[in-house]
């Protein structure tokens, strides 16, 4: 009962005034979630420039095509110099020239052959040349089957177009559905980020800690009549309803308010996120026991918040690190986080995350256990 006594004052210390709702709630909250909503945004429609030389009609049923399709923007540019140079200057992602003989080359039998210009190859890219490919090679088809029939040029283009036309009707279509094969692209990136944040609010508390200790004001609660046990207790339950309301309300705001889609159930990432607030807590606590002047609780980003980050994979895969802090990252609670939501954005259920959960648990259950021990005031200052 005392502990969340203990636990109850030091949530009305944090939140109990509009100061502390702004600063440790609401504030931290939406930035954290404008972050995620910039990150996080769409790539949207991709922009593809087009120059179209061709001499014939039937390159224009390709930009038609390209242009229907919902995920690309089709920019028309003059000549193939232009289009390099806005590639370079990053104006759209890829282009494509069509030939002044496709047209003629098609009708003929031939192949035509689309030069492609693209910067940076990605997965953006990738999809728009096999939708290009899948195009001409329907039309190269369907000009072949047109091409074994009798006739003139003239009729010959004319019954091409009309298939065309027919194509161009779309009848018949596919329907694109999420399989949840992979994490959604740049779940990692808003993971790692919002990890980040979150440990470097949970260790913001250790200034209190901090400020406790030098007023004195640790020292007389262990003079009380409760136990150590029961005041370690409710310190670190009242920091942990303050970091499960900041991940309830970025989940809250991301979700409801910017409409970002995490492909993971609610419920199941904040119980994840929940386990990596329960190991900043012990990591806090640790800290704060080891710092003795309040001016250097300053450096705790430095010393804690960015090192783990980035060996944890906040920034960049871990696999591209080398092997010896590939292991050295297992140790860091951001490489189990992120692997619990990167499965369940695949697909798996919290019950299929059990191992990420429990390694959380135990280093959750390690730290607050040698923060709990750390930050016990000496018996001389209790005696004082």
């Amino acid at each position: 009962m005392n502990s969340f006594y203990i636990a109850w004052n030091m949530v009305k210390r944090t939140l109990g005034s509009k100061k502390g709702w702004l600063v440790f709630l609401l504030i931290p909250s939406l930035v954290i979630s404008a972050a995620i909503g910039f990150i996080g945004r769409e790539e949207g429609r991709v922009t593809v420039l087009v120059v179209n030389e061709d001499q014939g009609s039937f390159g224009g049923y390709v930009l038609k095509e390209m242009a229907a399709r919902p995920e690309y923007t089709v920019k028309l540019l003059d000549n193939a110099r232009e289009l390099k140079e806005a590639i370079i200057e990053n104006r759209g992602q890829a282009g494509f020239v069509l030939p002044a003989d496709f047209s003629r080359e098609l009708l003929a039998g031939g192949s035509p052959f689309i030069q492609t210009y693209e910067l940076n190859v990605n997965e953006a890219t990738a999809v728009m040349n096999v939708h290009l490919d899948g195009i001409t090679g329907r039309m190269v088809s369907a000009a072949a089957a047109v091409k074994a029939s009798s006739g003139s040029a003239d009729s010959r283009s004319e019954a091409l177009a009309n298939i065309l036309k027919q194509a161009g009707k779309h009848t018949l279509g596919a329907e694109t559905g999420d399989l949840k094969l992979a994490p959604k692209p740049g779940l990692t990136t808003i993971t790692g980020f919002t990890l980040m944040f979150l440990m470097s609010l949970v260790l913001s508390t250790v200034s209190l800690v901090i400020e406790d200790r030098t007023k004195m004001t640790m020292a007389r609660m262990y003079t009380a009549p409760v136990k150590a046990a029961e005041i370690a207790a409710g310190n670190f339950l009242g920091s942990f309803v303050v970091g499960s309301l900041q991940i309830f309300f970025v989940l809250v705001i991301t979700r409801l308010v910017i409409g970002y889609d995490y492909g993971v159930p609610f419920l199941s990432q904040f119980v994840v996120l929940a386990a990596f607030v329960l190991v900043s807590l012990g990591l806090a606590s640790t800290v704060a026991g080891l710092i003795k002047n309040p001016g250097n609780a300053s450096m705790i980003n430095s010393m804690v918040v960015t090192p783990t980050s980035m060996l944890g994979g906040c920034f960049w895969p871990i696999s591209i690190m080398p092997d010896y802090l590939q292991k050295l990252s297992n140790f860091m609670p951001q490489t189990w986080t992120i692997q619990a939501i990167e499965k369940m954005a695949a697909g798996a259920s919290l019950a299929d995350v059990r191992l990420p959960l429990a390694i959380l648990g135990l280093m959750a259950v390690v730290l607050l256990a040698v923060g709990s021990a750390i930050l016990q005031p000496s018996e001389n200052k209790v005696r004082m």
